[in-house]
C-alpha cells in the first residue's frame, strides 16, 4: 500500500505544484508549500483511502496548509511575485500566435476574482469534478457552480473585448503579502483619465 501511495504521490507532484504556485504566486513559496503538503500525506497516508480521488485529497490538504499558513500571520510576511508568472506580452516573439493567445488568456484570468480563478483552475485545469472541487474549496456544490458559471462569462467578456483586461506591468516583480490575491491592474482605460485629470 505504501509503494502504491508514493508512486501516485509523485505521479501527482506536477499538478500539486501549478496548483501551489496558484495559491501563492510565487515559485519558492510554491515549492514549500508542496513540500509541506507531501510531508503532511506521507505522515497522514493512514487516513487515505486507497481507491478515491488522491488529487482531491491531496489538493484539500495543500489548500488547507495554505489558509493556516496564512491565518497564523504569515500574511504579512513580503514575498516576491515572480515576474515570469505574470503575463508579459512584450517578451513574446511575433509570430507565436499561439503563445499570444495562451498569454491573453492568463492576463483574462488575472482579472477574474481569486475564488473564480481557483475554482476554473481545480475543474478546467485539474479536470476535477464539481464534487471534489467543492471538497477542496470546503463549499457546497452550487457555490462551485456559481463561481464556475461566473469565471467562464467574465473570461469571455474580457476575451471578446467586452471588458478592459488587466494590463500586465511592465516593471519587475512586485512585493505583495504573502498569498494576498494580486491587485486588479489598472484597465486601458484607466491611465489615460489620469493623464486627462
Amino acid at each position: 500500500m505504501a509503494d502504491t501511495f508514493q508512486n501516485q504521490l509523485v505521479a501527482l507532484l506536477p499538478a500539486m505544484k501549478a496548483f501551489a504556485v496558484m495559491l501563492t504566486r510565487n515559485r519558492q513559496s510554491a515549492d514549500d508549500l508542496v513540500n509541506d503538503t507531501v510531508l503532511r500525506a506521507l505522515r497522514k497516508q493512514d487516513l487515505y483511502a486507497m481507491g478515491t480521488n488522491l488529487k482531491a485529497w491531496l489538493f484539500t490538504i495543500m489548500r488547507n496548509i495554505h489558509i493556516n499558513n496564512l491565518r497564523a500571520g504569515q500574511r504579512n510576511r513580503l514575498v516576491e511575485v515572480d515576474d515570469d508568472l505574470l503575463p508579459n506580452l512584450a517578451s513574446v516573439a511575433p509570430g507565436q500566435e499561439h503563445v499570444l493567445v495562451l498569454k491573453e488568456l492568463f492576463r483574462a484570468m488575472d482579472g477574474l476574482n481569486a475564488d473564480q480563478r481557483e475554482v476554473l483552475l481545480l475543474v478546467v485545469g485539474q479536470d476535477l469534478s464539481y464534487e471534489e472541487a467543492a471538497r477542496i474549496c470546503a463549499c457546497p456544490i452550487g457555490t462551485i457552480r456559481s463561481r464556475l458559471a461566473r469565471a467562464r462569462r467574465e473570461l469571455e467578456r474580457m476575451l471578446n473585448g467586452e471588458v478592459a483586461m488587466p494590463v500586465p506591468d511592465d516593471g519587475a516583480a512586485r512585493t505583495l503579502k504573502r498569498g494576498a490575491p494580486l491587485p486588479r491592474r489598472t484597465t486601458v482605460a484607466e491611465p489615460e483619465l489620469r493623464a486627462a485629470g
